[in-house]
């Protein structure tokens, strides 16, 4: 069982920046691809980022953060972070924070089946 407590949200103005921390259980965190994904109101959740750790730090992006956002980890500290800068309205949504334990040599995967953990979720909103 892996759990996973996002933490971070909030209101900012566009143009602001706003860092997500995600927290992890389970003493192989360091090697879980973890990703955090997005859901607005109305719209499916969607990818947003991704980081695997095994053979190498490698990351991946959505097209529409790239160069905005940027994912990390800490993995003495079990924790995950995206750091999102130049927020516009669009990027309004719950976050969510996900842990792939498949253990692949695979890049990290977009793809929503391919996480088993999920986290409750931390707001962000961006006001015009």
């Amino acid at each position: 069982q892996v759990q996973l407590v996002e933490s971070g949200g909030g209101l900012v103005q566009a143009g602001g920046s706003l860092r997500l921390s995600c927290a992890a259980s389970g003493r192989t965190f360091s090697r879980y691809t973890m990703g955090w994904f997005r859901q607005a109101p109305g719209k499916e959740r969607e990818f947003v980022a991704a980081i695997s750790w095994i053979g190498g730090i490698n990351t991946v992006y959505a097209d529409s953060v790239k160069g905005r956002f940027t994912i990390s980890r800490d993995n003495a500290k079990n924790t995950v972070y995206l750091q999102m800068n130049s927020l516009n309205p669009e990027d309004t949504a719950v976050y969510f924070c996900a842990a792939d334990t498949r253990l692949t040599l695979s890049d990290p995967t977009p793809r929503t089946y391919d996480y088993a953990y999920w986290g409750q979720g931390t707001q962000v909103t961006v006001s015009s």
